[in-house]
């Protein structure tokens, strides 16, 4: 296959960038779009639990108690993104342009399976809610949520790995933009359903259907142009070894990880209803504000992994580490920035989810205090996170969110419910806990890998 049929002079270039220009730039130019879109991202899902909360604090409940279920199927989806992203910007930083095409069209293959199975899950969705713990009453409030839950779910699988895919050839700009288009309808018909009409919370997750729906139209518009090695082809699907074990084989501990890291919060959600639902959704809340942080660092850490993987792909691993040092810069310095704006303003910003319920307000503020002190640690696990996808070690991935959830949180939380007196105080608490040690295991994790890679690829000391 020519490079000149296959590849953009606008590809081409970005490739070279990204494999010989400055790092300091290149980390910048690539991952502040998307460190952009996921901030402005979540402002917007923060914007939809305030507009949860003026349906009721029951419907703020309900949300953040689903949305853990909906997070464990759609990691099926997440883990196969992270697989797809870093394969194919390996095989690109190769300059593998065949491989990459039919990377492309065999994961979108694999997307359109794997969302059957999730759409027959429908029908039996109070079944479903009941066999994961959900309580009673919860169910009453948001089983036809959850019903639409599941479409929006099977579309973000199409959607989620469309934009790794883009995320792989450097179209960060182009993924920001078009999640802002979706961003706009989501807000407009939310705030539409939910003032206007005096909707229920179906009415929230019908407002995400509507602007996922039109992502997957963008989506496929931009796959289906012809001579794109980023473009769909049905002849270019195959199922063979060489093809699509390297997306599994990355993708299967990605998911196991992000599926076990949202059943791991669901059981810590249902641990919480002891001291009442109201502490659920005070846990949501408090999780809200501080993705206004990790979603950030998040940001760094998706970008990142891919200027990783793609100058793995060109043998150039002496960057690729160099690439990992200047997310965890950006990402500490991130943390400590957020962690105090959102300290500072931690009252008004209360405010905004309870309404004119002071109970919750103080609920929100108690969670939230010990919750915001790990967000330095969380930027440094992005930043290993990065590193560890973008060399493949996604198994460790794995080993540090089962850590995080099984070992840091949830017997933590056994513990102060058990054996101290803290009541609603522990689920921030366990929030600290968790959060720093994570961050502490992933700089140890990472020490040690650093120096294998160094070792296995005989590089320089500094990496440089």
């Amino acid at each position: 296959m020519s490079e000149d049929k296959v590849l953009s002079e606008k590809d081409r270039k970005f490739r070279e960038y990204v494999l010989g220009g400055d790092m300091w730039k290149v980390v910048i130019t690539v991952c502040l779009p998307l460190a952009a879109y996921s901030g402005l991202l979540h402002i917007f899902k923060i914007i939809d639990t305030m507009m949860a909360a003026h349906i009721g604090t029951d419907a703020v409940s309900s949300i953040a108690y689903i949305s853990q279920i909906s997070f464990v199927i759609s990691a099926i989806g997440g883990g196969l993104a992270i697989g797809a992203g870093m394969k194919i910007s390996e095989a690109y930083g190769a300059g593998d342009y065949d491989l990459v095409r039919k990377r492309v069209s065999s994961v979108c293959f694999i997307c359109f399976v794997i969302s059957i199975p999730v759409l027959l899950l429908i029908p039996f969705t109070p079944q479903f809610l009941r066999l994961n713990g959900t309580p009673e009453e919860l169910i009453e409030a948001s089983g036809q949520y959850f019903a639409v839950e599941l479409v929006n779910i099977a579309v973000s699988f199409f959607t989620t790995v469309y934009i790794a895919i883009e995320r792989a050839r450097g179209n960060t700009k182009l993924i920001m933009w078009i999640n802002i288009v979706y961003l706009v309808i989501k807000s407009v018909l939310t705030a539409l359903f939910v003032y206007v009409l005096n909707g229920t919370v179906v009415m929230i997750a019908a407002a995400t259907l509507a602007a996922n729906l039109a992502m997957l139209v963008m989506a496929a518009v931009n796959m289906l142009k012809k001579n794109s090695i980023f473009g769909f082809s049905a002849k270019q699907v195959s199922l063979r070894k060489k093809v699509i074990m390297p997306v599994i084989n990355t993708s299967y501990p990605a998911v196991t990880e992000k599926a076990a890291f949202a059943y791991g919060k669901l059981i810590v959600n249902k641990m919480s209803t002891d001291y009442g639902t109201s502490v659920v959704g005070a846990l949501g809340v408090s999780n809200n504000l501080g993705g206004i942080t990790t979603q950030l660092q998040n940001g760094f850490q998706q970008g990142g992994a891919s200027v990783i993987s793609q100058n793995i792909g060109a043998g150039k691993n002496d960057r690729a580490l160099d690439a990992f040092r200047k997310i965890l810069v950006i990402n500490v310095v991130l943390g400590v920035v957020f962690m105090s704006l959102t300290l500072i303003f931690l009252d008004p910003l209360s405010s905004l989810f309870a309404g004119r319920d002071e109970d919750f307000r103080l609920l929100i503020k108690e969670v939230y205090g010990y919750e915001a002190l790990g967000a330095v640690t969380l930027g440094i696990n992005a930043a290993v996170m990065a590193l560890l996808y973008g060399f493949g070690y996604t198994k460790l991935t794995l080993v540090l969110n089962v850590l995080r959830v099984f070992v840091f949180r949830i017997p933590v939380l056994w513990f102060l419910q058990n054996f101290t007196g803290f009541g609603s105080e522990s689920v921030g608490i366990v929030m600290l806990v968790s959060n720093v040690s994570v961050g502490i295991c992933s700089a140890v994790a990472a020490f040690f890998v650093i120096k294998r890679i160094r070792k296995r690829y005989g590089l320089a000391k500094e990496g440089t």
